[in-house]
């Protein structure tokens, strides 16, 4: 099967000058997209089609094909079709090819990834249709104006009785059409000259990954959310992966480093609850998880044993005692994650294969750990940091 990417992109733009060649996140918008469509694993050829010299010069260095569009079809009234079209009808011509499956990609949707555009192919193959888009989930409700014969103005509701307000839960899915990725059979295509025809599918993506570039502001809020999936790629990267372990201290990690003493004497510290949750959810991979602490409260004991975890406490040399608990369980220190947040996790810290650090941890816990979690300990770290081991191994 034979599947031909085509990124239409002109040299003109009123709204954002130079739009297509505006740098986000270290590169230009257009890289983006091309870089995502050579990650594809059925896409076969990335052609950009343009008018401008700067776009060509642009997407032959990140790895595109160009193919020149000629200034009639390149106006700001020309279709996306055309330009498809021309480029169809150009390599039938110069290298006979055609291709079985055309995916038209916007390169105003920085966020799109190659997980998206195989989504949409692998949508339209599996459901045997003609053509098939991404969206996103849709939960808003639209309103239109109305004006009477008296030229009286009313508000109506599009997608809803205005009177009847159901939960999300209870309305009808509807969806937002990203206007990232477009899948069609070429053949068709080429019959009816437009991107939908036939049987049509859809392939859901996130919501998050939505963002379509046509305000200066749909800049800065891409360059935040790129930069943000960068961070938590690069911290999946310094996971190992299988984890055969997750060690934790108890005081400042399970709690935020703080102890309430009652007029009796008895010590009492606050726990947050979505890190029991984030617990309960990594225990589902077996993934054995130990609490090693120096403190001799029982209180490390009830709260390990309410969220079945193996605990070991009022220990003086945490890491020797690491080392006979790995040891007896053949476990590799080097596929061990130890979360800490003071000097005494040192030593865990510097001898296991990935450290990690709570977001209020001490100044030399944070030079020395490979990740630092953005919660503060006692408020969310331990979830934050479950979440990012079950992405990692599911």
């Amino acid at each position: 099967m034979e599947c031909l990417a085509v990124i239409p992109a002109r040299g003109g733009s009123k709204g954002i000058p130079n739009k297509n060649i505006r740098i986000l996140a270290g590169k230009p918008l257009i890289a983006h997209s091309i870089e995502q469509a050579l990650r594809s694993k059925f896409i076969n050829k990335v052609i950009v089609s343009t008018d401008s010299p700067e776009i060509s010069v642009i997407s032959e260095q990140y790895g595109a094909e160009v193919i020149r569009r000629p200034d009639e079809i390149s106006g700001d009234n020309a279709s996306s079709e055309i330009a498809l079209l021309h480029v169809l009808n150009t390599l039938k011509q110069k290298d006979n090819y055609q291709p079985d499956i055309l995916v038209f990609l916007q390169c105003t949707s920085p966020l799109t990834i190659a997980e998206d555009i195989d989504g949409t192919i692998t949508t339209l193959i599996s459901e045997n249709a003609d053509t098939a888009l991404s969206v996103a989930p849709f939960h808003y409700y639209l309103w239109r104006i109305e004006e009477d014969a008296r030229g009286k103005t009313n508000a109506i509701g599009i997608n809803h009785n205005k009177q009847v307000r159901p939960l999300r839960q209870e309305r009808e899915p509807q969806y937002i059409e990203t206007g990232a990725v477009y899948v069609m059979r070429t053949q068709g295509f080429l019959q009816t000259q437009h991107r939908f025809f036939g049987k049509t599918s859809l392939y859901v993506m996130p919501y998050s990954r939505r963002l379509e570039i046509d305000d200066p502001v749909d800049l800065k809020t891409a360059e935040v959310l790129i930069q943000d999936r960068r961070k938590t790629l690069l911290i999946k990267e310094k996971l190992p992966h299988p984890v055969h372990a997750l060690v934790m201290d108890f005081d400042g990690v399970f709690t935020d480093n703080r102890v309430i003493v009652l007029q009796d004497g008895r010590e009492a510290v606050l726990c947050d609850r979505s890190d029991g949750w984030g617990i309960a959810q990594l225990k589902k991979l077996n993934i054995p998880i130990m609490v090693l602490s120096t403190e001799t409260n029982q209180v490390v004991r009830v709260r390990s044993e309410k969220l079945g975890i193996t605990y070991l406490q009022g220990l003086d040399n945490k890491w020797k005692t690491l080392q006979v608990w790995l040891g007896e369980r053949n476990y590799d220190p080097q596929h061990v994650v130890y979360l800490g947040n003071d000097v005494n996790d040192l030593e865990c810290i510097q001898n296991v294969g990935c450290s990690v650090a709570v977001a209020d941890a001490h100044p030399i816990i944070i030079n020395f750990a490979n990740i630092i979690l953005n919660n503060p300990g006692g408020q969310g770290a331990i979830r934050e940091l479950c979440d990012l081991i079950i992405d990692q191994h599911t």
